[in-house]
């Protein structure tokens, strides 16, 4: 497809560089050079340099044409004139990200007349992702599913569990939950495991089920924690505020402890219910006296990576229970894998997956299935693809033993009329059905594309 992208920064870059590398016709458009420039020298893609709200550039970029316009600069109203000046000129479908909590409450309204296809808001989804975190502290990571009946989780297998050399096939019979370990990092390795894997020591491994069976599963193995009741927050700008309107409306105390005055009183007016300190969240005697110790969960959200990652090492060592720590460089996974921080996010990666759900579900919009869900693991080696079974194909109806798949992929869950399936080999795919597929180094647009070979459809 042909998609033109107006801004380059983090979230343009990291939407392009996904794109570019399923194949799409990328071009870029931004008013700086330098940033087009390295673009440019590390991606498959057109750059154009100019004013991306201009009819003239656009033109040059081919926007009447194009089949999709994504606006991601820094400035909401630009983003959202690029969308509607787009549309005027001819491009299908449009994307503009959207970060001002003012705008975006009102968004719905002025969807149809900016002719926005979709709004992505960073800062808002990557709230939702901590707050999930933060409700069940015993993962790393929470993905979920089937707009929440199916949670995708990560356990970090501890020493000493009794998980540490049990094959999979023997998970039910020792545990009695209907659970299924759908990827394993090993080291450096990753794994779509078969039923006679054996599990070791520290293998982050990846589990898909209802909450109540993976629950279930944590509180048998003895790591299950309940929610958190206190929160403090390192930080007050847009995602700290959305963070903690989500933790406000389920009942828990929110304290921020931000730098800047102004912001402070914003935060005090906006959040009347949570705490607000005028201090340096990343200085220690204040992280003491606003109580770190005594509280449930820190969570790092101002915009250097180094200060959110030496608080959080530092909440760690003073046992709190959970630390979730934001960055935007997530180039060095195996750095952060070995740091002892519960959970790292991104929200920039956030959009950006959000983003390519959507391209992938405009490209099979006349196939047998659609992309619901998309969620990219372990440094996007690993994809969890949900699909919306529409008709007929050659995957239907087949019982799973019989369907000769991909190697490296597994279909990790079914769910049928609500009712949630860890399939076995006598299932069967139907029409309607939401399914799951977990797979390494693979772009799935269509439920059909899991087969070895396609046959006739």
């Amino acid at each position: 497809m042909k998609i033109v992208i107006v801004g380059d920064g983090k979230v343009g870059n990291t939407v392009a560089e996904q794109l570019s590398t399923e194949g799409h016709n990328i071009i870029v458009i931004d008013s700086n050079a330098n940033a087009l420039a390295n673009a440019g020298n590390t991606m498959d893609i057109i750059c154009l340099e100019g004013n991306g709200c201009t009819t003239a550039i656009q033109e040059m970029a081919g926007v009447p044409d194009a089949d999709l316009l994504i606006a991601a600069t820094s400035a909401d109203e630009v983003n959202m004139l690029c969308c509607l000046l787009g549309k005027k000129l001819g491009a299908r479908h449009t994307i503009a990200r959207v970060r001002n909590p003012e705008y975006f409450a009102q968004l719905s309204l002025l969807k149809e007349e900016l002719g926005l296809s979709m709004a992505v808001n960073p800062e808002s989804a990557a709230a939702e992702e901590v707050s999930r975190l933060l409700r069940f502290p015993s993962a790393l990571k929470i993905e979920p599913f089937a707009r929440g009946r199916v949670e995708l989780v990560e356990l970090k297998v501890p020493e000493k569990s009794v998980l540490n050399g049990t094959p999979l096939w023997a998970l039910y019979k020792e545990f009695q939950v209907k659970i299924l370990v759908c990827a394993v990092q090993r080291e450096e390795e990753v794994i779509i495991p078969a039923g006679d894997f054996i599990l070791q020591a520290n293998d982050k491994i990846y589990i898909t089920a209802a909450h109540i069976e993976i629950e279930r599963f944590f509180r048998v193995l003895g790591l299950f924690r309940n929610r958190a009741r206190s929160v403090m927050i390192i930080g007050g700008g847009r995602l700290a505020y959305y963070l903690a309107k989500e933790l406000i409306s389920i009942h828990v105390r929110v304290k921020i402890i931000e730098m800047d005055k102004k912001r402070c009183e914003y935060l005090c007016e906006m959040l009347p219910e949570a705490v607000i300190i005028h201090a340096d969240g990343t200085d220690k005697e204040v992280l003491q006296e606003e109580g770190l110790e005594k509280t449930d969960a820190l969570v790092t959200l101002t915009g250097m990576d180094e200060e959110n990652i030496i608080v959080g090492l530092y909440a760690k060592a003073k046992k709190v229970p959970k630390v979730v720590v934001k960055i935007n460089k997530i180039s060095f996974t195996e750095i952060l894998d070995k740091m002892d921080i519960d959970s790292f996010i991104s929200p920039k990666t956030i959009a950006a997956n959000n983003i390519v759900r959507y391209v992938r579900a405009m490209q099979n919009s006349v196939g047998s299935s659609n992309v619901e869900t998309l969620y990219r693991l372990i440094n996007d080696q690993v994809e969890a693809v949900e699909f919306k079974v529409r008709e007929k194909s050659g995957v239907v109806g087949v019982p799973l033993k019989n369907l000769k798949t991909k190697e490296n992929l597994l279909v990790a869950t079914i769910i049928r009329k609500g009712k949630i399936i860890i399939p076995g080999g006598n299932d069967t795919i139907e029409i309607g059905d939401n399914v799951i597929v977990v797979t390494t180094g693979r772009h799935l647009s269509d439920l059909r594309e899991i087969q070895q070979k396609l046959g006739n459809f």
